[in-house]
């Protein structure tokens, strides 16, 4: 069972990094330009997350739905690329050792309201939608 989902694969130089390499979390890793930009979009089409968190990969910002459940959208670039990006959307356990992962569908307003983002702006190119509601958990 899985905890990370891929949900777009997409293009844009806009939210290439402004700081210098080594303010970066880690060499050739982004992403903070991107997360800062999706939390700010989602709260204001009324989907609201966490502030952007740094991690060693890239960044992330937290979602919590009504159901009490965690899930998080890790926004990364591919491979050192300045403007390739990837969001993928990752369900935290509610038990000890990985166990009683939530369903992925209870983040599905999370994931509608991020594909109505990204093709709405005028930002994002080439977007390959990765995320299938119908894949199994």
């Amino acid at each position: 069972m899985s905890s990370l989902r891929d949900i777009a694969r997409f293009k844009s130089e806009h939210f290439a990094p402004v700081l210098p390499e080594d303010s970066q979390v880690n060499p050739n890793v982004y992403g903070a330009e991107l997360a800062y930009w999706l939390s700010a979009e989602l709260a204001r089409a009324g989907v609201f997350t966490s502030y952007p968190n740094p991690e060693d990969w890239g960044w992330f910002v937290e979602y919590l739905p009504e159901s009490g459940s965690e899930f998080a959208v890790h926004c990364g670039n591919e491979e050192g690329a300045r403007d390739r990006w990837l969001l993928s959307l990752r369900r935290h356990a509610r038990k000890m050792f990985g166990r009683d992962k939530p369903p992925y569908e209870e983040a599905s307003t999370l994931v509608a309201a991020i594909r109505a983002l990204l093709a709405a702006s005028p930002h994002v190119q080439e977007v390959e939608w990765l995320y299938d509601q119908n894949q199994a958990a």
